[in-house]
């Protein structure tokens, strides 16, 4: 039998006659949902990490967060096993490798409620929220090719991926590339591994510009890559087009400082928020997860326009600083859409799976 799947019993201490709960038995008389993430330190996990934690105290439920500090399959999987075997009743975690979809099938099996988040694998059985990514790519793409001056662009285009293999990073790569064929002018190079660590990041996005000093744009998957791309613009006099992803201060920074162009955000609140709530609701209901999306939606902002998705109230791009910065504003800006969801059908507006990568 699987080590989750044995339950530590609540154990009683007697004392002066008097029967007392053990503190794991008083703890577990509380739902516990457990939120497990990789790339730990990371700013834009950290706005996940919020979301849930908010999520949590709307919900009325104990959040117990377990972090690895990379992206891998096993220690992320063994993290998910600890924290059910420990009491969790129910699991919200990304998926890093499809390595992991086996053990957490055997979990959701067990009767564990389990639901993905920001990184995938369609073996699991289990609902996953985030972007639609071959169009979150497309959207990106488009921004670049018509910064470039649209069909009539021409030059090299250097893609990034931080992370080879995953599936949503994939995905958006093939999104990048199909807007920007749309320029016969422009040669896509790439998408080359940029890693994910920042220092690497920019280390990688160094190298690959000293190769290439010519090209007009250089586009990364992931959240490290504006940051290094702006602070890269700016050390060589803002020669290129830079874009990427997630709405950290640091990329926003490097966006209002004018070294990068466009990073879109995949609303990292809605991807740690929404996940607990659908957990907390079949646990509550003791009803199986089903199989499904749920589109977090793209947010695309420049230095001259920000779009929130999610019917979110028109800010400024200062005011999207603010927030990025806060958890305390973000739980504020983000209350109208936490209401739609919390004491509500957290299942209202799942799609197909396969609606991902449409």
């Amino acid at each position: 039998m699987p080590m989750w799947q044995n339950r530590i019993p609540m154990i009683l201490l007697a004392a002066s006659s008097v029967s007392l709960l053990s503190p794991l038995a008083q703890a577990q008389d509380k739902t516990t949902v457990g939120f497990v993430t990789h790339s730990q330190g990371d700013s834009f996990i950290q706005q996940i990490i919020e979301g849930a934690q908010s999520a949590a105290k709307d919900l009325g439920v104990d959040l117990k967060v377990a972090q690895q500090s990379g992206s891998d399959p096993d220690g992320q999987l063994k993290l998910v096993q600890n924290i059910v075997n420990a009491g969790a009743q129910g699991v919200a975690t990304s998926v890093p490798g499809e390595s992991m979809a086996r053990s957490l099938n055997d979990i959701i099996e067990s009767g564990v409620p389990l639901a993905q988040y920001n990184l995938l694998s369609r073996a699991v059985k289990g609902p996953y929220v985030g972007e639609r990514s071959t169009e979150s790519g497309r959207i990106l793409g488009k921004m670049i090719f018509d910064k470039l001056g649209g069909a009539s662009a021409k030059g090299k285009v250097i893609l990034g991926n931080c992370f080879p293999g995953l599936t949503v990073l994939e995905n958006r790569g093939r999104g990048v590339e199909e807007s920007l064929k749309a320029a016969p002018g422009l040669t896509i190079l790439g998408p080359f591994d940029v890693k994910v660590s920042a220092v690497e990041n920019y280390n990688h996005w160094e190298q690959l510009y000293a190769a290439n000093p010519d090209a007009v744009a250089l586009v990364g998957l992931c959240a490290p890559d504006v940051a290094s791309l702006g602070k890269l613009n700016a050390a060589n006099g803002d020669k290129f087009i830079a874009g990427g992803y997630d709405l950290t201060p640091q990329n926003l920074k490097a966006v209002k400082d004018g070294h990068a162009y466009v990073t879109l955000g995949q609303s990292a609140y809605v991807q740690g928020y929404l996940p607990v709530a659908l957990v907390v609701q079949a646990i509550k209901t003791k009803k199986p997860l089903p199989v499904g999306f749920f589109n977090a939606g793209t947010q695309v902002v420049t230095a001259s326009s920000v779009d929130m998705g999610n019917n979110l109230p028109k800010i400024t791009f200062e005011q999207l600083q603010t927030i990025s910065a806060s958890p305390d504003a973000t739980v504020e800006f983000y209350k109208p859409w936490a209401k739609t969801v919390a004491g509500a059908d957290a299942l209202n507006g799942m799609q197909p799976i396969s609606a991902e990568s449409q």
